[in-house]
């Protein structure tokens, strides 16, 4: 399971948005190897005065934020990362120096997904790698 938050100006998020999501979820997909099917993507478009960042930062600047279960190695989520900072370069021109992200993982039994914890959701897919 991973949630995704991705912040940026609005002006820059609009024209990518499709597929920016398409970028990250085929990193999911690769890398922590999620179903095809299990895209949780929400976009938070912001106006430049919502969105306070630093000045050598261009208008391109995003923040990418992934909330998933524990359990996935250091080499797995730094893989992650670098085959986001990549793609994201590749495909829609931004540079590595203008994306941050995070990830955060908690225990399954912090999630409530279908009316029940995490942990006794039946999922169809290792979260360890």
């Amino acid at each position: 399971m991973a949630q995704i938050k991705i912040y940026g100006l609005a002006q820059t998020l609009d024209p990518i948005r499709a597929g920016l999501s398409d970028t990250i979820h085929s990193c999911l997909v690769d890398i922590f190897r999620l179903p095809v099917d299990k895209r949780f993507h929400r976009f938070f478009r912001l106006q430049r005065e919502d969105f306070v960042f630093p000045g050598d930062r261009s208008a391109h600047y995003l923040i990418v934020e992934i909330s998933c279960f524990e359990g996935r190695s250091a080499a797995a989520k730094k893989a992650l990362i670098g085959a986001l900072f990549e793609r994201i370069k590749r495909n829609h021109g931004i540079a590595s120096h203008d994306v941050e992200i995070t990830i955060t993982e908690t225990p399954r039994w912090n999630w409530g997904i279908r009316g029940v914890s995490g942990d006794e959701l039946g999922i169809d897919y290792r979260v360890c790698i």
